[in-house]
């Protein structure tokens, strides 16, 4: 049986580490919310005595209603410094669980296998760190202290009138029960929930739409097109449209309804009070009671108006905890329970066979299959072949970031399962072809490579990398901000920073996913003398397209559709006129080619 909590339970067992905070915003708001019916009670004393002295004024204690007047002030005063006290420790619990919250959620998704991050899209992560957490920020900074304000507020007013008179006091109750009622019954239930998930739906929607629409604009804009080409985008944004107006004609009638009936309790004392005054006839103690209903009834609706805001909210603060869940409930990459650490740095493949929809057997399409080969350590293994024929895949699995189904992968003879995940990032570095930059300083995103780097450590790597030159001329240098203003890198300035990046990381296993990719004739040949510095000693993978940049590698591993079919050095595999023959003709071909020269690049060299 899952007895796992949700709702608020499970939102108050993530606040645990603060319930101290929360109670003791709690206890304040309640001493708040108590002080705060002082100036309603303060107001009935002083009509009571005017009333008493409604043939004579003069004779009303003018000291007895100052003496309630004070009160009233001091209540009034108290009540806002003790909900400012609650406001001041809700506010601190709360940013404090939204820390640990997002510290842990990142810390989380940190742990999961790539094929998460890669069936996810970026805008349903987004939209869990930003809303769904900051709905809880708001909640417990906010509602959960006027919770209690409310609840007490309404507990304290209906004993109030129940000693003075029961049957006042049904009659004032009926209205806001019965508003109350109603939209409780409206927002709970399944189709509340429903109603909830579509919501959150259709905001995970647009948040992946927008976030696709902004990176496609130079696409958009080229071929002339205007939002409406976008058709996700567009369509997601008038789905949510339609969805917000159907919500809002379901529900109308229902919260304008239980707003008049908040507010309609005189409708109901006033009768009711005629009808007592009728059997008892006129007294003073009868009418300081009427009196007293008139004025302290009324503060009934501004709680239970409150209420009804948290009967959403409580749907909202579900729905997101259930999401937030739903991120924690991934599995992790497993750790091993006796770790282990290799001396050597040689990789092995052996057997290897990887699917990336490894759930469904019945649909699994392997990605590789049988992959077996060694890479020494001080050598360079080069991954050649036809896009889609996965060395990218053999890369990827080299850091762990998909486990294998089959076959085993180690380093130094030690099963990268065997081996902690933060010791293992510490063993590779990787250069992509898809270069990434942090909105930071220039510096920061190449001491990303090793955080403890000291300045002349950071510049030296930038000098192996061939971008120490173009970051100096930069008008703040090192200093200067990725993406800030009008600054923003070519592909082979960004490329080259991240190579920076992995020399500062210097570790003894180097994966290079084209990293030479955007670089021009002249820089290339200087960071190739760069990376023929950065790989000695170090266990080098190679994934490239342009086949004279690995020439001059200790093995070449050819690859199409998910196996090895060829491996040797370049010599060898050039004699055996198989498919790295053909990439061969192929690549020198395509490299000779120019206009009117006449290449057929149509030929099927494959």
């Amino acid at each position: 049986m899952n007895t796992k909590k949700k709702g608020i339970p499970r939102l108050l067992e993530i606040a645990g580490e603060k319930r101290g905070l929360l109670i003791g915003s709690s206890i304040l708001s309640a001493i708040s919310a108590i002080l705060m019916l002082l100036p309603y009670i303060a107001v009935y004393f002083i009509m009571a005595e005017l009333l008493k002295n409604a043939s004579n004024l003069t004779g009303a204690h003018s000291s007895y209603m100052m003496k309630w007047g004070m009160v009233a002030l001091g209540g009034l005063l108290g009540g806002v410094i003790f909900i400012y006290g609650s406001g001041l420790m809700s506010h601190a619990a709360a940013y404090r669980i939204l820390y640990r919250l997002r510290v842990r959620l990142s810390a989380h998704i940190g742990k999961l296998p790539l094929g998460y991050l890669s069936n996810t899209s970026t805008g349903i992560i987004k939209k869990t760190f930003e809303q769904n957490i900051g709905k809880i920020e708001t909640f417990v900074a906010h509602q959960l202290p006027d919770m209690v304000n409310v609840l007490i507020t309404g507990v304290v007013i209906i004993i109030l009138m129940l000693t003075i008179n029961p049957l006042l006091t049904i009659a004032a109750m009926i209205p806001p029960i019965l508003g109350f009622y109603i939209q409780m019954k409206k927002r709970s239930g399944q189709a509340a929930k429903e109603s909830a998930k579509s919501y959150y739906d259709a905001l995970e929607r647009i948040s992946t739409s927008t976030t696709q629409y902004v990176k496609g604009i130079p696409v958009v804009k080229v071929f002339g097109r205007t939002v409406r080409s976008f058709r996700k985008f567009y369509d997601d944004m008038i789905a949510y449209r339609d969805y917000c107006v159907q919500y809002t004609d379901h529900f109308q009638n229902t919260y304008i309804s239980a707003k008049i009936l908040l507010n309609s309790t005189l409708i109901m004392i006033l009768p009711v009070g005629i009808l007592l005054i009728g059997k008892q006839g006129t007294n003073l103690s009868l009418t300081q009671t009427i009196l007293f209903f008139i004025i302290i009834a009324p503060a009934m609706a501004s709680p239970m108006s409150k209420f009804m805001g948290f009967a959403s909210a409580l749907g909202d603060i579900s729905e997101g905890v259930a999401r937030i869940d739903d991120i924690f409930s991934q599995k992790t990459m497993e750790e091993p329970k006796y770790p282990k650490l290799p001396s050597l740095y040689n990789l092995e493949f052996k057997n290897v066979s990887f699917s990336y929809n490894a759930e469904d057997e019945s649909t699994r399409k392997e990605a590789l299959t049988g992959i077996s080969f060694k890479a020494k350590q001080g050598s360079i293994t080069a991954l050649v072949g036809p896009s889609g024929s996965g060395k990218s895949t053999v890369a990827n699995l080299i850091p762990r970031f998909w486990d294998i189904q089959q076959g085993k992968i180690s380093i130094g003879g030690v099963d990268i399962r065997d081996i902690k995940t933060n010791e293992l990032m510490n063993l590779v570095s990787f250069v992509f072809q898809d270069t990434f930059l942090f909105n930071d300083t220039v510096f920061e995103n190449i001491r990303l490579g090793r955080p403890s780097a000291t300045k002349e450590e950071v510049y030296a790597a930038s000098k192996a990398a061939q971008c120490h030159k173009f970051i100096e001329k930069l008008e703040n240098g090192y200093e200067t901000i990725v993406g800030g203003g009008d600054m923003h890198f070519s592909g082979g300035e960004k490329q080259r920073i991240c190579v920076a990046r992995a020399i500062l990381k210097n570790t003894p296993i180097l994966v290079l996913d084209e990293a030479t990719a955007f670089a021009d004739p002249e820089n290339e040949y200087n960071m190739q003398l760069a990376l023929r510095e950065l790989i000695k000693n170090k266990t080098v993978i190679m994934i490239a397209h342009r086949l004279t940049t690995i020439q001059d590698a200790n093995q070449i591993i050819v690859m199409n559709q998910g196996k090895i079919v060829e491996q040797g050095d370049h010599n060898i595999l050039i004699d055996k006129e198989g498919l790295y023959k053909k990439l061969w003709d192929a690549y020198t071909m395509a490299s000779n080619w120019g206009l009117g020269k006449g290449v057929d690049l149509n030929e099927n060299f494959l």
